[in-house]
């Protein structure tokens, strides 16, 4: 599955990408997938595999990320991207078979695109990516590459089996971020969705960014957040929203700060919106409890007592 990659690196030489980076970038990919130990790793290659070649298919840009074609193998699509769940982010729309994703994706992408950095002829970067939806929406922008990490094999088969009637020459690495070079500083753009509440050391992840950015480029920050002012942050105790591995919730002004204080500047944040039941949820995509199952009867907290979900994005200038 290797070859996959091999325009894609083609792509990174054309656009002088350093190549001590790029034999980083090739090797650690190459080990990833020639030993993989994630889930059920060989039923997700095959379900790719599974997958019939359409002709003239065509790619339309929506809020579902979609294609169509005629005289399509309709079933055996489906089944294949059936053998995928659970599907976290879209939807998509791949010859009539509908994904209605857990996250409703492009209520976030509406809310945030008409204030990002223009992406035309952009250089992009996409961290903890997943299935790669928003890298689908940045297709309309004519970015020159996109690029997304995330080490989940599950995510890269969903990005896979949507790449291969989309065809848009863009690729997913499973990779994380501790897995990029050192000194990288090649990309226009750099996006980081959902990430940061993760991380036990979130200045260490903005500086794990920053490594990725030219100067002069921007970051694109995604995140849970507090209200309050530059002293306001949240470290639960345990749980938050029944999700074990959240941090740290900084309030927006302390996120300025920590952003700042991690080599940034002209720092705008753009959105703040609570995340409703209507924007993540249970589908026959995604079967597990989702959000309403996470909050309390009424749906006024979180179901350890704490505020509802609150997420910021910010844009910032590496300088």
């Amino acid at each position: 599955m290797l070859k996959v990659y091999e325009s894609f690196w083609e792509k990174l030489k054309i656009l002088n990408f350093d190549e001590n980076h790029l034999q980083q970038f090739i090797v650690k990919t190459k080990a990833k997938l020639l030993k993989p130990i994630q889930g059920d790793y060989p039923n997700w290659l095959q379900a790719y595999k599974n997958l019939p070649t359409v002709e003239n298919a065509e790619y339309i840009e929506d809020d579902a990320i979609t294609c169509r074609a005629k005289n399509v193998e309709k079933e055996i699509i489906r089944e294949s991207y059936q053998s995928l769940i659970p599907w976290r982010k879209g939807p998509f729309d791949i010859f009539s078979s509908y994904i209605d994703s857990e996250w409703q994706s492009f209520m976030k992408w509406n809310r945030i695109e008409k204030h990002l950095p223009d992406l035309s002829y952009k250089t992009i970067l996409d961290v903890g990516c997943g299935n790669g939806y928003y890298m689908f929406r940045m297709l309309k922008q004519q970015p020159s590459l996109v690029m997304g990490i995330d080490p989940g094999l599950l995510q890269l088969m969903q990005f896979w089996s949507i790449e291969k009637y989309v065809q848009s020459g863009m690729a997913v690495l499973p990779l994380s971020i501790q897995d990029v070079p050192e000194n990288l500083n090649c990309f226009d753009v750099v996006f980081s969705m959902g990430v940061l509440y993760h991380r036990k050391s979130p200045i260490h992840h903005l500086k794990e960014l920053a490594n990725c950015i030219k100067n002069n480029g921007h970051l694109v920050l995604e995140t849970l957040v507090v209200k309050g002012g530059k002293d306001k942050c949240l470290i639960p105790i345990d749980r938050y929203a029944q999700m074990r591995n959240v941090w740290f919730l900084p309030s927006v002004d302390m996120l300025k700060t920590m952003l700042q204080r991690s080599g940034f500047g002209d720092i705008e944040c753009i959105d703040v919106t609570y995340t409703t039941v209507e924007e993540q949820r249970t589908t026959d995509w995604m079967k597990f409890h989702s959000l309403k199952e996470f909050l309390n009867d009424n749906l006024s907290k979180t179901i350890e007592g704490y505020d509802l979900p609150l997420r910021a994005t910010l844009v910032a200038r590496k300088k």
